[in-house]
């Protein structure tokens, strides 16, 4: 398979499904005519679905670009493995319209969040997936990286997982605050420092380790 043509298909699937998105948003139905007043409650009762559409996009985003950059820039060669970890991760990117629009419906419940957040989890996983393969196939050539690059490039692709988990355990006790680590997991990804941040965090106790270890 060409590479050009994974290319292809990627950049197709993720523009319908960040298009379908917005379809789940209906228009609200009235009989006869409404004030203005009505219309905007109308409009504000509908904020779940609307946030949930925001983050799901933004979500859609980073993974696009993160999937480009292991498939387009990283790998400089597909073989049959890697197309097929690529369908596993298409299906989990297609499933986020139903899983969002469910997050937005019921967002007051445990079991949307829970549904949500598993999908996050699956998307996550098989990106680190994939890009642990192309780093280590015997088969596909990839762009030389530092050991420093990995780290972030696998803090940005996990931290999504690590937040998705949390949301899961703190929506036994609290769904708001599970629904804002989901926020706080995209906004992660789309700053263009966060990683540099956490790691020189994790830096202070990298060093701290080493010297007790002396």
């Amino acid at each position: 398979m060409k590479q050009s043509r994974l290319d292809s298909l990627s950049d197709g699937i993720f523009s319908i499904v960040m298009t379908i998105l917005v379809f789940e948003i209906h228009v609200p139905d009235f009989f006869g005519r409404i004030s203005n007043q009505d219309l905007l409650m109308t409009m504000i009762s509908m904020y779940p679905l609307f946030l949930s559409y925001l983050l799901s996009f933004l979500l859609l985003f980073t993974y696009w670009r993160s999937h480009h950059y292991i498939a387009s820039v990283l790998a400089k060669n597909i073989d049959i493995r890697f197309s097929n970890l690529n369908a596993l991760f298409f299906i989990f990117v297609c499933l986020i319209p139903f899983s969002a629009a469910t997050l937005g419906k019921f967002s007051y419940t445990q079991t949307s969040v829970i549904f949500f957040a598993v999908n996050v989890i699956c998307i996550g996983l098989s990106l680190f997936w994939m890009r642990k393969y192309v780093l280590l196939s015997n088969t596909i050539e990839n762009t030389p990286v530092t050991e420093v690059e990995n780290e972030h490039a696998y803090t940005r692709i996990l931290f999504p997982v690590f937040a998705a988990i949390l949301a899961i355990v703190i929506s036994f006790y609290n769904i708001q605050l599970s629904l804002s680590l989901f926020t706080l997991a995209i906004f992660f990804n789309l700053s263009t420092r966060s990683t540099t941040y956490t790691w020189k965090i994790l830096n202070i106790f990298r060093k701290k380790q080493n010297a007790n270890l002396l």
